[in-house]
């Protein structure tokens, strides 16, 4: 069963003429009409207010950000029926705060104590945006479904249409066809810059029907507290459900955050481990240094010793075979001389023996001889 067709037989009771359940005070001409403008920041709510009371109560101007800060009442009469008009400021748009939509709520329907007996959904011709969409959604979920019988909406900028009827212009967008359904199947088209009457006559027929077919009952404050109620159950099965998935992903993240901690930590060990083996090895080298520098004056004390012994050997060497070289030349020498003068006493004797000399003379002569050699020899 559609949510359309719940909606179409909770209605039809009061169609049909059976008593509702609950009773509240009927509308007769005499009797004030109070009509609730919701919908988003320039859609024309307030133009809206202005047109319906025949006068310029509230400030109304083409923009993007709402004139209306809070919620505004104000008073007329059209054709002697009491009318109270309560304007709303963006109450759904997105950028509002959601606290102060909270509170503009409830300020709605005080103003309109002891309940509206109409919500005009103010929606501007055109485009029905995806904007617009969340915007009659936040609408209803607000208000509670039981707000979709005192509901109809309010097509501003009707000049739009030109000579298009606004029947024609539903047909294109179903969205705004299940909007319609919503609010009782009733709607309105205002054109706020005509000074004719006729059309918030004709707004005011409606809403009387409407009130009709609720039995003479307003939108009650009790009607929205029980929405407020439900929406609260279903805000708690939210926050449940999210606090289920936020303890999921915290458990999810506390595991990856201890699995990274074990990695961190295992890197960390490895890393220290390699920075002491590292400077273990500084070490080592430093001590083979040391012992290298202090081994090395020893070192060089040993090499030294051998290095002076061979210098002393070589020394002794050169002066032993210097005077073996002096010997040998002296004695080769002494026998030069000596063959010399070995010569000379055999040409001195045979000199002696020709001339007659003595033998003992020519001895002498050669004795000199030999000793002159010598000396020779010797220098």
């Amino acid at each position: 069963m559609t949510s359309h067709t719940r909606r179409k037989r909770r209605r039809d009771p009061a169609v049909s003429g059976d008593p509702p359940a609950k009773h509240g005070p009927n509308i007769y001409n005499n009797e004030e009409i109070r009509i609730v403008l919701v919908g988003k920041t320039g859609a024309g709510k307030s133009s809206t207010a202005n047109t319906i009371l025949g006068e310029k109560k509230f400030e109304a101007k083409f923009s993007s950000k709402s004139l209306t800060k809070q919620c505004a009442k104000a008073f007329g009469e059209v054709d002697g029926q009491k009318v109270a008009v309560i304007d709303t400021p963006g109450l759904f748009d997105t950028c509002e705060d959601e606290e102060k939509i909270k509170r503009d709520i409830v300020q709605s329907i005080s103003y309109a104590s002891p309940g509206p007996h109409i919500f005009l959904v103010v929606i501007r011709l055109g485009r029905f945006t995806e904007e617009e969409k969340k915007t009659v959604q936040k609408i209803q979920t607000i208000f509670g479904e039981e707000a979709d019988k005192y509901s109809m909406v309010l097509f501003t900028h009707g000049d739009l249409l030109e000579e298009e009827p606004i029947e024609e212009f539903l047909k294109e967008d179903k969205d705004l066809q299940e909007l319609v359904s919503r609010c009782n199947g009733q709607y309105h088209v205002f054109n706020n810059k005509m000074k004719n009457r006729s059309q918030v006559r004709e707004l005011l027929n409606k809403i009387r029907n409407i009130t009709e077919k609720n039995g003479g009952r307003h939108y009650t404050t009790e009607m929205f507290q029980e929405a407020e109620k439900k929406i609260e159950e279903e805000k708690q099965r939210i926050l449940k459900e999210n606090e289920e998935q936020r303890h999921k992903q915290l458990e999810e993240l506390k595991k990856e955050i201890e699995k990274k901690y074990e990695e961190d930590m295992k890197k960390m060990k490895a890393d220290r481990e390699k920075e002491k083996q590292l400077r273990e090895a500084a070490e080592r080298e430093l001590k083979k240094e040391k012992q290298l520098k202090e081994a090395a004056p020893r070192e060089s004390k040993k090499e030294k010793q051998p290095r002076e012994a061979a210098k002393i050997d070589l020394e002794e060497k050169k002066q032993k075979d210097l005077k073996e070289a002096r010997r040998k030349l002296k004695e080769k020498q002494e026998e030069e001389a000596r063959r010399k003068a070995e010569g000379s006493y055999e040409v001195i004797e045979a000199i002696a023996i020709g001339t007659g000399i003595g033998t003992g003379i020519a001895t002498g002569i050669v004795h000199t001889a030999i000793v002159a050699a010598s000396l020779c020899c010797i220098s």
